[in-house]
């Protein structure tokens, strides 16, 4: 038998894990975002209403996106606590308890009673719901980013970037399921949609998380961390090691801040905001598919060329790109025109926020060693999420109440996020060219001169 030629070949065992450890990661992170966008969604058309109804309606949707935030208060203190087992059991094991929880999470949140039915438990139980999700969520980025990462620096190490994207891919590809679905039962008649309609999309993931479970329970853990093992395990837990030296984990905060401030506010509450300036929910939630289309193809691009010019400029790029956008976005949406609102949102989401978004699973894993990359990484990704992401809708509803409708505090907030994150990669070295460190080398601690210019 002829052997097979080279282009026949089978990719190696390394490969072939690589593949399915970015499969599992992108299918995590699509949890994750399904579930938080399909929240956002709701709570923007019905929440205020089925959970708040005592309220006036600006007061509701306050409220509604107040739970909308206790979410991500909580993602912080989920990316201590599965930070410190990842960092010390192991990355796949966090990864799958961690998606386990989300799924569960949202399938509950679609079998609660509302207010009507049990009264002022019901926000309480929605609000204990939000706050495991994001627990959960807290650790999923984390764990599902440097189990790519870590595959990729064995066989791929220079284009991290590239394969770390397939994690960030989770985040459009979410979108587009959570809006599909949505727009699908918000065709209902309004009474059947409030009735049990919204219920749907919720009692859908569990669809995602078995499919999720499934490839996760296949995969390998990560090389670097099963090295890392071998050796003496430190004194100080991971927390402690990265709190030492804080400047690392907060500048990985502050540049994740624009892309998840342009996030929630060009997804979850534009929805609301679009309704009320005259569309529909499936003309909206049509503009939003089509921007999360856009950046399917946009966040891979942006990852792979930061593998060849830098993570530096291309962050950079997106954060000017969305300041630039920040009114002429506003502008496009208010006036009225579904085509106009699609172009806004493609422009504003898919291309500028998805410029910033791609590269970051890859920066901020090189930020930190081995050792406390899944606390370090983790925490600086989730404080960026609480801060750009679960407080931008609260502020921006309460501007819009206090000034009479005026899109002038959205482009603001979507200005002061790109600007924060601008100033941070200015004042970071560019680490694409960096190796992952080997366990018990000088980076295994976060080290602020490393990661500063």
């Amino acid at each position: 038998m002829q052997p097979s030629p080279p282009s026949a070949r089978q990719p190696s065992p390394d490969t072939r894990q690589l593949r399915r450890v970015a499969l599992s990661g992108l299918l995590g992170t699509a949890v994750e975002f399904y579930d938080f966008l399909v929240y956002g969604t709701v709570a923007a058309l019905v929440f205020g209403d089925l959970f708040f109804p005592r309220a006036d309606p600006a007061v509701g949707t306050i409220a509604a996106f107040g739970t909308f935030a206790a979410g991500y208060v909580a993602r912080p203190l989920g990316g201590i606590v599965f930070g410190h087992f990842g960092d010390r059991i192991g990355r796949k094991s966090m990864m799958l308890l961690t998606m386990v929880l989300m799924g569960c999470g949202s399938f509950l949140i679609g079998l609660l009673p509302t207010y009507d039915a049990i009264g002022v438990w019901a926000p309480v139980l929605l609000v204990t719901l939000r706050v495991v999700q994001g627990l959960a969520i807290g650790g999923e980025w984390g764990g599902a980013t440097l189990m790519v990462v870590e595959h990729a620096e064995r066989t791929q190490g220079a284009r991290r970037g590239l394969w770390s994207s397939f994690t960030q891919l989770g985040a459009p590809l979410g979108s587009v399921l959570s809006a599909g679905v949505v727009t699908l039962v918000s065709t209902l008649p309004d009474d059947e949609f409030r009735a049990w309609g919204w219920r749907v999309p919720f009692l859908l993931s569990i669809l995602l998380l078995g499919v999720g479970l499934f490839v996760r329970l296949k995969v390998a853990e990560s090389p670097l961390f099963a090295q890392a093992k071998t050796q003496p395990k430190p004194d100080r837990p991971p927390v402690v090691e990265v709190l030492r030296r804080p400047k690392p984990v907060l500048l990985a905060a502050c540049v994740g801040i624009g892309a998840f401030t342009a996030q929630s506010l060009l997804t979850g509450f534009m929805i609301s905001y679009a309704v009320d300036h005259g569309y529909t929910r499936p003309q909206v939630l049509t503009a939003v598919t089509i921007a999360s289309c856009v950046a399917l193809v946009v966040l891979p691009a942006a990852s792979a060329l930061s593998d060849r010019v830098g993570r530096r400029p291309v962050v950079l790029a997106g954060a000017v790109a969305s300041a630039a956008l920040a009114f002429p976005v506003l502008a496009l949406v208010n006036s009225g025109s579904p085509g106009l609102l699609i172009l806004a949102l493609a422009l504003g989401h898919g291309v500028a926020q998805s410029t910033m978004y791609g590269p970051l699973g890859a920066l901020l894993s090189e930020m930190f060693g081995t050792r406390v990359r899944y606390t370090g990484a983790s925490l600086g990704y989730q404080a960026a999420t609480l801060l750009g992401a679960g407080f931008s809708p609260l502020i921006a509803s309460s501007l819009l109440a206090s000034s009479g409708g005026s899109s002038t505090p959205v482009s603001l907030l979507l200005c002061g996020g790109a600007a924060i994150t601008a100033l941070t990669v200015w004042r970071l070295r560019e680490t694409h060219t960096d190796t992952l460190d080997a366990p018990g080398s000088p980076a295994d601690t976060p080290t602020p001169e490393g990661t500063l210019r």
